[in-house]
């Protein structure tokens, strides 16, 4: 299962394109707004957006695609079921949409119109939107038996030997370690359990990094040979949205709690230790990054000493 999303301006270019198919086309679900007569459905979702005018492109067009694979298992309402899913994991909640599928391909796929503003005129956060849907596609791609693309956890790993064999072994233990790491210092000390370091490949001479290389067993390895997932900035990006979510997850558990005493502390503590005004910035350069770099060179400094000392005794 994958998604494609879209933003834009016109609902009724939206909805003119997911009810174009005639026969091909299948309205599943409306939540919110007429579908009969079908010229008013657009209206519908404009007279929404029309509470909050200075949004520009209050349509989000999402299209959710399956494999050939699947045809079978898809009836409408599990359509329905998947789409709603990825709707509450997405956060995409309070608001109006338009569930349309499509015969017109041999995959199974559904079209859904989504009104920005929810139905209280507050915009709808769109926030890491790309990286988020994928994690959510994979997540109910598993959790309903869909058909997975073959790749490299289908990999027979007791055949590879040498090269390939810690290739997969690096790779094995970074899609354990970087869901769990909210700082590169945690990314560390988890790779550290398998055997596997890492250091930033750096631009010259300047403080900006252009990559990362693991090691494990002796073999060095760049972490986009390893996967494409694994590259500094992918992974960069992974830890900070980790971080964000438990600073979002912490907010929300303080705002239940009316801001109590402690709920606040949890949220000053989180702050202090993420600096999370920081994750939105450029991935080069964060707080916490900045910190492991600069132990990093500490301990660098300290080698460097102790040699100095040594060579003159």
């Amino acid at each position: 299962m994958t998604a494609k999303i879209v933003k834009g301006s016109s609902f009724s270019g939206a909805i003119g394109y997911m009810l174009s198919k005639k026969e091909k086309a299948e309205i599943l679900k409306a939540e919110g707004v007429r579908i009969e007569p079908k010229e008013l459905t657009a209206k519908s979702f404009e007279l929404q957006a029309s509470m909050n005018p200075n949004i520009k492109k209050p349509v989000w067009h999402i299209s959710l695609n399956f494999s050939e694979n699947d045809k079978d298992k898809l009836s409408n309402e599990k359509m329905i079921k998947i789409a709603e899913a990825y709707l509450q994991k997405m956060n995409i909640l309070n608001t109006q949409y338009l569930i349309v599928r499509h015969h017109d391909r041999k995959h199974p796929h559904i079209h859904l119109c989504i009104n920005r503003i929810d139905n209280e005129g507050k915009l709808i956060s769109d926030k890491n939107e790309k990286y988020r849907s994928t994690k959510v596609c994979r997540e109910l791609t598993e959790k309903h038996g869909l058909y997975i693309a073959p790749g490299k956890e289908n990999v027979n790993r007791e055949r590879l030997i040498g090269y390939d064999k810690t290739k997969y072994e690096i790779y094995d233990a970074l899609k354990q370690a970087i869901p769990k790491s909210k700082t590169w210092k945690e990314l560390e000390k988890q790779l550290k359990k398998d055997g596997v370091a890492f250091r930033f490949k750096m631009n010259g001479n300047t403080n900006k990094i252009q990559g990362i290389i693991f090691e494990k067993d002796g073999i060095k390895i760049n972490g986009s040979k390893v996967d494409r997932n694994c590259s500094f900035s992918k992974i960069d990006r992974e830890i900070k949205n980790n971080a964000f979510q438990v600073l979002q997850e912490t907010e929300h558990q303080a705002v239940q709690a009316d801001f109590s005493e402690s709920a606040v502390g949890a949220i000053s503590s989180l702050i202090s230790q993420f600096n999370v005004f920081s994750l939105l910035s450029s991935p080069h350069y964060d707080a916490t990054l900045a910190e492991y770099m600069e132990s990093l060179q500490a301990k660098k400094r300290r080698k460097r000493s102790q040699s100095k000392i040594h060579r003159i005794r």
